[in-house]
């Protein structure tokens, strides 16, 4: 019987998560608490001994990821499917931004509604479809797989 494990690893910290900024595709680079966060991590989950690593392509995932290979020796693959949720018109602008220039989608996205984000961006069902053929991509045809995969908090969502 195959015994096929997922983590789901969620990147460290970045200045935009702390001023509530929008990411999505934006390529934004951990903070020094995500270096330590990514840091303190890797620790745990590589007493989990991984098989394979899958990271989003955005370097704050990427850079989470970094220190897991290096205490494992694996090799970091890179997958796009993984990357945060396409912000659309709400990229790189401060939630009270957008509750300010689109409050009722805002508010309809936020409370989990299946809708394009920022009008033009991802919905929630296209995200997960992609990332979770991603998962579904690294775990074909393997058995006794303990598979850290590296994305977003709306990814993982």
């Amino acid at each position: 019987m195959s015994d096929l494990r997922v983590v789901i690893w969620r990147h460290g910290q970045t200045d935009w998560n702390i001023q509530s900024r929008f990411q999505g595709h934006s390529d934004i680079p951990l903070n020094k608490v995500g270096e330590y966060q990514a840091n303190h991590s890797a620790k745990t989950l590589a007493g989990m001994n991984p098989n394979r690593i899958i990271s989003s392509d955005l370097i704050r995932a990427q850079q989470t990821a970094a220190p897991l290979i290096e205490l494992t020796k694996l090799n970091l693959e890179i997958d796009a499917k993984l990357r945060e949720t396409n912000g659309g018109n709400w990229e790189g602008k401060t939630g009270a931004e957008n509750r300010a220039a689109d409050l009722h989608n805002f508010v309809r996205w936020l409370d989990g509604e299946d809708i394009p984000a920022g009008g033009t961006g991802e919905t929630r069902n296209q995200v997960a479809a992609r990332a979770s053929a991603a998962i579904e991509d690294a775990l074909a045809g393997k058995d006794n797989q303990l598979l850290v995969v590296t994305t977003h908090g709306g990814t993982a969502r």
